[in-house]
């Protein structure tokens, strides 16, 4: 008796690490049902396109792809065969039936809180009947349906832990495309890391819109990671994305005393003027947020920082964006992320007077970008002569050659076998790039980078 042939699921994930954590839950999902994942959309029996709706180009990319996977949908439909399209993600979650309207070929539409339903969904598509729009906010609801076991395949995971935002920046969509605060149990969390290591991982992400906000059960963010910190084989922790006001001196505490916990913090701050903080409710001040950094720095010498900026918010005038570069001369950031003001329908910020020209968004993003930089590349060159230890996760592009990350999260290169994969080994820095390290496997113990 010959094997039924496996279903062809392909999934591609825009944005971010939260989106990529859903792509791989969306799998597990669908893999009772008898669906692979494939490489190529081509052929695929299944197309989901896990979308991002932080800017605006991102949102106009996803109907780019629609268009042509559409064309794809034909060709097997002359074939006989049949795909079926489903966009989720927060594109999904924002635009809902007008996804379909737009993109007839479109057969589902899932919202991030809702993919668990992705088999149902699929089922009522197949039989072109029933509701076919799944974008509601019931996050308790996805996680308890979520199979618990998952497929991993690598040293490195990462492990949703909270999700939405109760923060409403003026330029953000998440409040409306991921709903408000809400916190996954302590115990679900703990447990889930406990197969991720049984299974392999050595270090986790924990992932929320506002992960330092984490208030499950009563508990904090340090709480959880203390706990975290525990669990034998589970060697480095991280977490991402965090805001200034729910930086907590536990948690600064905790940055100090666990070794898990990677010297690297992903704090975005967005401007450096208080006036443009202010128009964007982000409830900091450029003071508080530098004086927050000293705190954190004194917990923990040797940590990097990095952050988010956004240039041009409307009002942002050359004297305020003057101060967001002395804000990033006085902090020192080892990475950052920027980028030009997106007008997202819907939220206060794309409605507000004074509205920048693009070009002079160009044109102070470039000088940003420069400043920034030069400062990572100044960090990287930083770590040449001394040895870190390096979490090899995959083998290089050269033969020979063995790929890790630092604690720094930088790419590290070395010569050395598929043996090192999934250990931590002591790797003296020998170049640096602004992306990557270059070294050797070390012998002497791992110095302090203080």
């Amino acid at each position: 008796m010959s094997e039924t042939p496996q279903k062809r699921l392909y999934i591609k994930t825009y944005g971010c690490q939260m989106n990529v954590y859903d792509s791989e839950r969306m799998t597990d999902v669908l893999r009772p049902l008898g669906y692979g994942v494939v490489d190529d959309p081509e052929g695929a029996d299944l197309v989901v396109l896990n979308t991002c709706h932080i800017r605006e180009k991102a949102t106009e990319k996803v109907y780019s792809e629609l268009g042509q996977i559409k064309l794809m949908k034909d060709r097997k439909a002359q074939t006989g065969g049949k795909m079926t399209i489903a966009v989720a993600g927060c594109v999904a979650q924002a635009e809902g039936q007008e996804i379909m309207n737009r993109q007839r070929a479109v057969d589902l539409v899932v919202g991030p809180q809702a993919y668990h339903q992705l088999p149902e969904l699929i089922a009522r598509a197949h039989r072109a009947s029933g509701e076919r729009l799944a974008a509601d906010f019931a996050a308790d609801e996805k996680f308890d349906a979520l199979p618990a076991e998952r497929h991993v395949t690598g040293v490195t995971a990462f492990l949703t832990v909270q999700e939405g935002c109760d923060k409403f920046c003026t330029f953000c969509v998440v409040p409306y495309t991921r709903g408000g605060e809400w916190s996954r149990p302590v115990n679900d969390i703990v447990e889930e890391a406990k197969r991720l290591a049984d299974a392999g991982v050595r270090e986790v992400t924990l992932l929320g819109q506002n992960v330092n906000a984490y208030d499950g059960d009563g508990s904090t963010l340090a709480k959880l990671v203390r706990k975290l910190a525990t669990i034998d084989g589970l060697d480095r922790i991280r977490y991402t994305t965090s805001h200034p006001r729910d930086m907590g001196e536990d948690l600064i505490e905790a940055h100090g005393e666990l070794p898990q916990l990677m010297p690297y913090l992903h704090l975005p701050v967005q401007a450096g003027s208080d006036k443009i903080l202010k128009a964007m409710n982000r409830d900091h001040t450029a003071e508080s947020y530098v004086k927050l950094i000293e705190r954190i720095r004194a917990a923990r010498p040797d940590i990097a920082m990095s952050g988010d900026f956004i240039v041009g918010f409307p009002g942002e005038r050359d004297g305020d964006f003057e101060k967001t570069l002395e804000l990033v001369r006085e902090v020192g950031f080892a990475s950052a992320f920027s980028f030009k003001y997106s007008r997202r329908p819907g939220t206060p910020a794309s409605a507000m007077p004074g509205q920048v020209d693009e070009a002079v968004k160009s044109e102070r993003l470039d000088r940003l970008n420069q400043l920034l930089d030069e400062q990572q590349r100044a960090f990287n060159a930083s770590q040449v002569g001394k040895t870190l230890p390096v979490l090899f996760e995959k083998a290089g592009r050269h033969p020979g050659q063995v790929v890790g990350r630092s604690p720094y999260l930088q790419a590290v290169h070395a010569e050395g076998g598929e043996h090192l994969i999934g250990t931590i080994v002591p790797v003296r820095i020998e170049s640096a790039a602004k992306m990557s390290l270059a070294g050797v496997l070390a012998n002497e113990p791992v110095l302090e980078t203080a």
